[in-house]
C-alpha cells in the first residue's frame, strides 16, 4: 500500500471509529419501562437519601412533566450518589447506562 494510501486510511480510520475520551456516564430509565415501574424506582430512590426536590413543581428537573424523565433523573442521582457502581443503575432491569450527558436546560444530571 502507497504511503498516500495508508495514509488515508488511518484519517478515515479516525474519522470513523469513535474514542471514548473520558469515563462520563449516567444512568437512566430504559424507553421500555412501564408507567409502574418508574413511580417505583422514583419511590425508591427518594427513600435512598437522594434530593427529588428537583422534580416537584418548580424544580429546576420539574419539565418535562414526564415518569420517564423524572425517573431518570433520580435513578441517574441514586447512582451518583451510591458510588457508581453497576448495580446502582440495576433498578430491576430498568436502568440503563448512556454516554451523552442526557442533561437538558437547567436540569443537569451530575456525573
Amino acid at each position: 500500500m502507497s504511503s498516500q494510501l495508508l495514509t488515508l486510511f488511518l484519517l478515515l480510520a479516525a474519522v470513523a471509529i469513535p474514542v471514548v475520551t473520558s469515563n462520563r456516564q449516567w444512568c437512566i430509565a430504559m424507553s421500555t419501562a412501564t408507567d409502574e415501574q418508574l413511580q417505583a424506582n422514583i419511590d425508591y430512590a427518594c427513600s435512598q437519601n437522594v434530593d427529588c426536590s428537583p422534580i416537584q413543581p418548580g424544580g429546576d428537573c420539574f419539565n418535562p412533566n414526564t415518569l420517564f424523565d423524572h425517573a431518570s433523573y433520580v435513578m441517574n442521582a441514586y447512582y451518583q450518589n451510591h458510588g457508581r457502581v453497576d448495580q446502582g443503575c440495576g433498578f430491576q432491569h430498568t436502568g440503563c447506562f448512556v454516554f451523552a450527558d442526557p442533561s437538558n436546560g437547567s436540569c443537569v444530571y451530575y456525573t
